[in-house]
């Protein structure tokens, strides 16, 4: 199957605040060999800020899809998910909960908000990076994004 969406990188905002699991994100990104540009913030203020240009991130692109953790810092994910989605100007923007939360309310909520999928962080970091990598065949190889900015 020819998917020419996959000759041209996009822009992925990655919010987590635990470093290794940062670390690991982009292992597993490197190891699939696809040149998307990660972005990182670490607490869901940063996120907001990224998603709204302001202070630092005043001239950063819009991603075309966000990896978002549950528990942050500041501003936790399913708040951030809240304004996302209820904003006419990003709520496009696909959105998957990477979490290690697997409470049922969290999932539920998340789904109520519109999430485009939820995942469950799996302890065992092979078992993240086999995730990441399964997450990143299934978004990149077949599902067709919306266009960068509309």
């Amino acid at each position: 199957m020819s998917n020419t969406r996959n000759a041209t990188p996009i822009d992925i905002l990655l919010v987590e605040d635990n470093p290794g699991d940062v670390r690991l994100t982009k292992e597993a990104f490197n190891e699939g060999q696809i040149n998307n540009k990660l972005h990182v913030v670490t607490d869901g203020e940063e996120a907001l800020d990224f998603l709204y240009r302001r202070g630092e991130y005043e001239s950063t692109i819009q991603p075309q899809l966000i990896l978002l953790d549950l528990n942050l810092p500041k501003v936790d994910g399913l708040e951030v998910l809240e304004q996302l989605k209820s904003d006419p100007t990003l709520r496009h923007i696909p959105v998957v909960i990477l979490t290690s939360s697997a409470a049922e309310e969290d999932i539920i909520k998340s789904y109520e908000l519109h999430t485009n999928a939820y995942l469950t962080k799996p302890i065992n970091p092979a078992e993240f990076i086999s995730l990441v990598r399964t997450f990143e065949l299934f978004w990149f190889e077949f599902v067709q994004l919306p266009p960068r900015e509309r």
